[in-house]
């Protein structure tokens, strides 16, 4: 069952720096749910621990980041993602649908605010995504 997801938009007013007040829960949310239930659909794709390793990279990336300059040093990396993404779903590790999602937020991050917006967002959504891969097991 594929439901109709909500953008991913990372600012309600990116000038007045507002985030997205819907980002964190419910757009997190609902791709979260998604990703997991198609990934069990094709035979255990979007596995925990394939998700994971995307998100560590950012942390990593997060961790690493102080300021502006330093983030667009970063950025090409970063964007670097979606070959990594790509590769993931050649591998027929990922699906079609988490490649969106990395796709959709990476094309979002232009400086050090959009990607801290992003860190933010990929917590959220591994919050979710840990609870709907703990409540599919519970079922199996």
């Amino acid at each position: 069952m594929t439901q109709q997801l909500p953008d991913i938009k990372f600012w309600k007013d990116e000038k007045q720096e507002l985030v997205n007040p819907e980002l964190f829960s419910d757009v997190a949310d609902k791709w979260a749910e998604q990703i997991k239930t198609e990934g069990v659909q094709r035979k255990d794709k979007n596995k925990i621990s394939q998700i994971r390793k995307f998100y560590d990279e950012v942390l990593m990336f997060h961790g690493r980041i102080k300021d502006e300059a330093q983030f667009q040093k970063m950025l090409p990396y970063i964007k670097m993602l979606n070959a990594k993404v790509f590769y993931a779903e050649g591998r027929d590790y990922i699906t079609e649908k988490f490649k969106e999602f990395i796709q959709k937020c990476i094309g979002q991050i232009k400086n050090k605010k959009d990607f801290d917006v992003f860190v933010k967002f990929f917590e959220a959504f591994m919050g979710y995504y840990r609870y709907y891969d703990e409540k599919i097991k519970a079922r199996r």
